[in-house]
């Protein structure tokens, strides 16, 4: 019997991933208090009349979450603030690097989660709410929710490593869609394609121009793949799952590409995370250091593909190594280019953790400005020790893709010297 792994639809537990935690109350929740916290100050108002009323009604970005505690029976849910208003925002990543992190944070802790045990393979028989769920994962635009909660929601910090964190949850007692969804065609069609499998419809949605998060929220909530095995798959999975499956078509696109016929130097920073990407004309590879700066302390994970290697899961970086190497794809595919890349992704004081989605919007944005330019690998390394805050000596013991690079440099200068 298949299953999702066998799709490569499961990610691994980020047994490698550093810890993450709230800077003020450290992960002790008993010390989290909405009065004092100052990331929360912009929604206390808003919280507190949340808390006053067991129903909720508002406009959800469209969004839903699916928990993996418990799987394969897990806590599911759609996500509403008690607001009536346009509320696409709080879904779209690509918008959130313009945001100052409290109002971010804020924005996100508005949104109430209604939850309940669900079984996973409900999503191919659902009942009444999951149905509900379903339509609205399916909406294009901000659709009206009311949430019938069972007793009064409670905030709990809800940090996790992928995913963004959310509001105030509860068990739901019902949840009603007070319109009708605008459904996009190509989101219709590959729904209703009950003999599609779930990575090749991920592929015909992101050709049709569908956004990364949506596509997320539709293999989530079980309405993508061969109707025998739909499944709710944890959105913690799925957005890894969608990472890695386009990647994985889009490296196979541009392994056709002629090289880059030059060095180039990107780099971008934004929330207390920086991105640079060292892009070397060759054949594709790729790696990722994950560079955690804590007080006196720097923590590296390292993950990396060359050719020849088999495909596997990255057990050190975890769910963003996948984020980070769609927009390497991308960008080399629109140019028509093939390269080895290098990623040097740091995480610095003062960062909320909110989820994988800011290294892959901040790879897109450094990818986006004009590049350094060196016809010199070594010129390159130079620059790149000037951006990083890690000695180059720390990538070169450990990164595969410049020894690569470098053995051959020193083979062509002996075949050079031999004729």
């Amino acid at each position: 019997m298949p299953t999702l792994r066998s799709y490569g639809l499961v990610a691994a537990a980020e047994s490698g991933q550093e810890k993450t935690e709230c800077p003020v109350c450290k992960g002790d929740y008993k010390k989290c208090r909405l009065e004092i916290c100052p990331y929360l100050k912009g929604v206390r108002e808003l919280l507190r009349k949340i808390k006053a009323s067991r129903t909720v009604f508002g406009s959800s970005p469209p969004s839903a979450l699916i928990g993996s505690w418990g799987y394969p029976k897990v806590l599911a849910g759609p996500l509403v603030p008690p607001v009536q208003a346009d509320t696409s925002i709080l879904e779209q990543y690509d918008r959130w690097l313009e945001l100052p992190l409290d109002e971010l944070l804020a924005m996100r802790v508005s949104l109430v989660r209604g939850k309940r045990p669900t079984r996973v393979i409900d999503a191919r028989k659902p009942d009444r709410i999951l149905e509900a769920m379903q339509e609205l994962a399916m909406a294009k635009t901000p659709l009206d929710v009311e949430l019938e909660l069972e007793k009064e929601p409670l905030l709990h910090p809800n940090f996790l490593v992928r995913a963004s964190p959310t509001g105030p949850s509860a068990p739901m007692r019902r949840a009603l869609i007070a319109e009708n969804p605008r459904v996009p065609r190509p989101v219709e069609k590959v729904v209703y394609d009950v003999d599609l499998r779930a990575s090749e419809a991920i592929h015909e949605l992101y050709s049709s121009g569908i956004r990364e998060q949506y596509i997320v929220r539709l293999l989530s909530m079980g309405l993508l793949g061969s109707k025998r095995w739909r499944k709710l798959v944890p959105t913690e999975w799925s957005i890894t799952a969608v990472d890695d499956q386009l990647g994985k078509r889009l490296r196979r696109e541009v392994k056709r590409h002629p090289w880059l016929n030059e060095v180039r130097l990107h780099s971008h920073y934004a929330h207390f995370n920086r991105v640079t990407v060292l892009l070397i004309p060759g054949p594709w590879m790729f790696e990722v250091f994950e560079v955690w700066h804590k007080s006196n302390l720097t923590k590296i994970y390292y993950d990396a593909e060359l050719p020849g290697d088999i495909d596997r899961y990255p057990e050190n970086v975890g769910g963003a190594y996948h984020a980070l190497r769609l927009p390497v794809l991308e960008s080399l595919k629109a140019e028509g280019r093939q390269a080895s890349a290098i990623v040097v992704a740091e995480v610095y004081e003062g960062w909320i953790p909110l989820g994988v989605w800011r290294f892959r919007e901040i790879c897109r944005a450094a990818l986006r400005h004009p590049p350094v330019k060196f016809e010199d690998l070594s010129e390159s390394l130079i620059a790149l020790e000037k951006i990083v805050e890690l000695p180059v000596n720390s990538i070169l013991r450990q990164s595969r893709v410049l020894r690569f690079h470098l053995e051959q440099a020193k083979l062509i200068d002996f075949l050079g010297s031999t004729v």
